[in-house]
């Protein structure tokens, strides 16, 4: 049965005690390393006591419908094999995987052919375009796999050849592109089917700084009109602060903490958490609305105690501090449309930005 939210509302993907462990007979050893009890971490040490690798330790996490779920952590932590459980790329050793409360784990061959024609997007960090095809043909390629019409499949390429802002290249070849035009081209093609799930597997990290901020510019405003469910891996803390609506950092296979970027820089879960974000710029990364009280909060957001011009729910927290520097008194919060969301407490901005300890 699908776990469900608060709301009622299956998660769009569940991940329940997943494991991937590397050896032979790898099942049979999961099952009797854990019949002897214990936490993961001493499953696995018994695990490797037999010579096998178990990569993903026990995991479990949802993914809400439409939230951009980063996970990351060091080389080795084990957030690609995640990612390759997710889409069954690789047999995971135990657990189950719910997408809309299918379990694929369970699913066979021919029903995970088509959610992975149908359902998912995959974007790698290596491109894997089609180098004697142009970019339009590269973007209709997973139509004409599914069977549609010429017609069809190439007034779909164009329609996602635009949206990734390469309208006009779609008759050049892979080796008359930049490395950022090429990733552009992959996700076209990984969106050319419009999957609800988008898997995204440090899709940017190849490329030279410059580019990959434009990029992640650029995947921001897709994602905001867009509103995929994503997994996105990356091993970059700038980059997952950037993107994420909730981040899981992973250590040894295992997840150390889930939370909101403000929750991982303000609230890290212990020194390993806090190591990663200890030099992020909280003014530049941080927005408004991370740390902002609601509307209906304990009984504020929005009181009349607050004075002074509203701030945005997007602004940094480097303006908010100047906005509120000549009044040291709540400010109202608003959303893009003008609506009052919630209120800035000075003390919380000084907080979140480290001046105190919180």
């Amino acid at each position: 049965m699908a776990v469900t939210n608060a709301a009622g509302a299956a998660p769009a993907i569940a991940c329940e005690d997943l494991w991937m462990v590397f050896g032979e007979r790898a099942r049979r050893q999961l099952d009797s390393a854990r019949s002897g009890g214990g936490s993961p971490a001493r499953i696995a040490g018994r695990l490797h006591d037999q010579g096998l690798i178990p990569a993903v330790r026990g995991i479990s996490f949802d993914v809400k419908a439409g939230e951009l779920f980063v996970v990351m952590g060091l080389s080795g932590s084990g957030k690609s094999t995640v990612i390759r459980c997710l889409s069954r790329l690789l047999e995971p050793t135990a657990g189950a995987v719910r997408i809309a409360g299918e379990d694929i784990i369970a699913a066979p061959p021919r029903r995970m052919v088509a959610l992975r024609r149908r359902k998912m997007g995959m974007v790698f960090q290596h491109f894997g375009l089609f180098p004697h095809m142009t970019v339009a043909e590269n973007v209709a390629y997973p139509l004409k796999v599914q069977g549609q019409p010429a017609a069809a499949r190439a007034a779909r390429a164009l329609e996602v050849i635009e949206l990734v802002g390469l309208a006009g290249r779609e008759g050049a070849y892979p080796r008359e592109l930049s490395g950022g035009q090429r990733q552009r081209v992959g996700i076209a093609r990984s969106l050319a089917v419009d999957p609800e799930i988008w898997f995204l597997d440090e899709p940017f990290s190849a490329l030279d700084p410059l580019i990959r901020r434009q990029l992640q510019d650029e995947f921001l405003r897709l994602q905001s009109g867009l509103r995929k469910s994503i997994v996105f891996i990356t091993h970059d803390i700038a980059e997952a602060l950037k993107l994420a609506d909730r981040i899981a950092i992973m250590r040894d296979g295992e997840i150390v903490q889930i939370g909101t970027p403000a929750e991982i820089v303000l609230h890290p879960a212990d020194d390993y958490v806090a190591e990663f974000a200890r030099d992020i710029p909280r003014g530049k990364m941080m927005t408004v609305a991370s740390i902002m009280q609601p509307v209906g909060a304990g009984g504020e957001g929005g009181g009349e105690d607050c004075r002074g011009p509203a701030l945005a729910t997007a602004m940094s927290l480097d303006d908010a501090l100047a906005t509120c520097a000549a009044d040291l008194s709540p400010h109202r919060v608003t959303d893009g449309d003008g609506r009052v969301v919630g209120t800035m407490r000075p003390d919380d901005l000084v907080r979140a930005l480290g001046a105190v300890a919180p």
